[in-house]
């Protein structure tokens, strides 16, 4: 069994890739959610001396630091290690979660036509997500993800709970994949860790 340490933003991020790394046959074992993309930034180097010894598997969100991945993926890690797999989703891991059209259908009990076609092309797939939930027929997805009237947040107070779940239990990354080139290419790059 091929084995990864894990390095995320936050728990919705990992739920995420723990996901991936089991569709990908890989046990995931040791993860570390950073707290958000600056802490996660200011460890990668650390992260990446680990990785010349053992397999790393390293999630951050693109959202808007640069125009494409590439870009970003040489600004932070310009000499990667040769046992590091430092992956973009493009713009957030929500985006790579709504391509699964189906399965986010069955679990906000939305019709899979309100769900966009081009899920990397959102431009903020976080509040798309929240917008979807808020069309839900299951009254307790739409109360955890939606942010209450008169509140600051941009989601709901049980969002990552629900978020989690939807992972744990729906959604399917193959599914996924074929509607979201930078999960096929996050998939296809996790297959190749040894």
């Amino acid at each position: 069994m091929r084995y990864v340490t894990l390095a995320v933003e936050g728990i919705t991020d990992q739920a995420v890739a723990t996901k991936l790394c089991r569709h990908a046959g890989i046990e995931v074992v040791a993860a570390y959610s950073a707290g958000g993309k600056r802490l996660l930034d200011s460890r990668l180097r650390s992260y990446n001396h680990a990785a010349r010894f053992e397999p790393w598997f390293v999630l951050r969100d693109l959202n808007s630091d640069a125009e494409c991945g590439p870009s970003l993926l040489a600004a932070l890690l310009p000499a990667p290690s040769a046992r590091m797999c430092f992956r973009l989703a493009v713009r957030a891991v929500e985006a790579w979660l709504i391509a699964d059209r189906a399965g986010l259908s069955r679990f906000l009990a939305v019709p899979a036509r309100e769900i966009p076609l081009d899920a990397d092309g959102l431009p903020r797939p976080k509040q798309a997500l929240v917008n979807l939930a808020r069309m839900s027929r299951r009254r307790s997805v739409m109360q955890d993800m939606v942010p209450s009237e008169g509140v600051s947040s941009e989601v709901g107070a049980g969002y990552t709970t629900q978020v989690v779940s939807f992972c744990r239990d729906y959604w399917d990354p193959a599914r996924a994949a074929s509607r979201s080139d930078s999960l096929k290419r996050c998939i296809r790059a996790l297959r190749a860790i040894q």
